[in-house]
């Protein structure tokens, strides 16, 4: 994983987007019952199979859940259940006409984003409860992503899996250009000046290149502004706060990477994210310094071996404070009208337990959601991982309000309007604050 779909990361969390879009793939594991694909809650029998919805269709997690976790959790628990992997792009139809029909899983994974309309429509079960009975340490260990599943401070979801963005680097390039490792964003400004290879006006190697492609430069503007220590929104979710002058200095930082005669940046808006690792402008040697998720960066390494020893990461790039975009991607709900609520927060448990998200992570191509899985085999054979797990507690997720995803489409265009040079960095914050206040207002 992470291939990674920044551009649909909101609706589904930061995992990527299926690639057999309205594909339903059944997998029953060990029973029967729950009522084929749907399964039955509500008023359901409650020792029937516990019904489990999983989005996606990777093959490795397949294998993993259905022939190994969901195995070993029902000899555990004397439990049948029932898992059926649907496809990202259906996953949200398919739960929709299941809640109308009471048919809905007991559990079902989705991303962060859905948190804030299921819980408005009163369709998940609060969790508070039951995670505040887990032992101390296994709160403490998994404390920096359980904030990623939690909407107005209640905890719906328990995240299964996490990623981040940070800066990766050349260290061959740097070394080359006496470079030091910088610290914050704005020793990333200098040192990409000196890094940036120009022909005339034209850029012929990036000295910091930020992810600029619709949605993703969102992501990029969240990092920056957290950083400034400001916000997108208020802490009630129903006021637009980015156009603030914390929001105003991380837009003109953005946009002076790539404008004006200090540009240290070129292909502004190229997706990298979406296309063959070995193409990303860090692998090519196109670009000194980078944005990019976990998955990302061990996808240039697997593409070009030899960059293993000569990429490094950045902890988070510091001005006021050191925040960067990430957190919780895909994680379990629990269906408010389920029967068999007990068990499916047993398996819920049992998916973010140790050893077990270690597995389940490693075979999705994520990041643990365990602080304590930095230390496990998974991670110290991928080094390259452990700066991003390290990252967690610096990680910040998309605002959890029901109209997300119709403001951060409004934000996004004003974004690229100054990304481009055709409004200032006031007037495109202040323009898309105006377009979406009514959208939070009418939540």
């Amino acid at each position: 994983m992470i291939t990674n779909r920044w551009t649909t990361a909101d609706r589904r969390g930061f995992l990527t987007a299926a690639t057999a879009a309205g594909v339903l793939l059944a997998v029953t594991a060990c029973g029967t019952g729950g009522g084929g694909a749907g399964g039955t809650t509500g008023g359901g029998d409650a020792n029937a199979a516990l019904t489990v919805w999983f989005p996606g269709n990777s093959a490795p997690e397949i294998e993993l859940v259905t022939k190994k976790l969901v195995p070993e959790f029902e000899a555990a628990n004397g439990a049948k259940v029932q898992v059926t992997f649907v496809d990202w792009a259906q996953i949200s139809p398919k739960l929709n006409a299941g809640f109308a029909g009471n048919s809905a899983p007991d559990v079902f994974g989705h991303g962060p984003a859905a948190a804030a309309g299921f819980a408005a429509a009163k369709r998940i079960e609060p969790l508070d409860d039951r995670v505040a009975a887990l032992p101390a340490e296994d709160r403490a260990d998994l404390e920096p992503y359980l904030a990623g599943g939690q909407v107005d401070g209640t905890q719906y979801l328990i995240p299964l899996g996490g990623n981040g963005v940070l800066v990766a680097y050349r260290k061959d390039l740097l070394s080359e250009a006496g470079v030091t490792e910088p610290a914050t964003w704005a020793e990333a400004a200098e040192a990409a000046g000196k890094l940036a290879v120009r022909d005339g006006g034209t850029i012929q190697r990036a000295g910091l290149m930020l992810q600029s492609a619709k949605i993703q430069r969102v992501q990029s503007f969240q990092a920056l502004i957290g950083s400034e220590g400001g916000t997108l929104l208020s802490q009630d979710g129903r006021q637009v706060t980015w156009n603030s002058p914390e929001g105003v200095k991380a837009l003109e930082y953005f946009a002076g990477l790539y404008g004006g005669d200090a540009k240290v940046s070129d292909q502004l808006g190229r997706d990298f994210a979406n296309q063959p690792a070995g193409q990303n402008p860090l692998a090519t040697g196109k670009a000194a310094m980078v944005s990019a998720t976990a998955g990302q960066v061990l996808q240039m390494v697997k593409a070009v071996p030899d960059l293993a020893s000569k990429i490094g990461v950045l902890p988070p790039l510091r001005s006021a404070d050191a925040k960067t975009f990430g957190g919780a991607t895909t994680g379990l709900f629990v269906n408010a009208d389920s029967a068999r609520k007990d068990l499916a927060w047993k398996f819920a448990a049992f998916m973010v337990s140790k050893g077990v998200n270690e597995r389940y992570a490693e075979a999705v191509g994520g990041l643990p959601v365990r602080a304590s899985a930095a230390q496990g085999a998974y991670v110290t054979g991928q080094p390259l991982l452990k700066p991003f797990i390290d990252a967690a507690p610096a990680y910040q997720g998309s605002p959890n309000v029901p109209a997300w995803v119709q403001v951060r489409d409004v934000l996004d265009k004003h974004l690229e309007e100054a990304l481009a040079g055709k409004a200032t960095a006031k007037k495109a914050l202040d323009d898309a604050a105006a377009e979406a206040g009514p959208l939070l207002a009418a939540q």
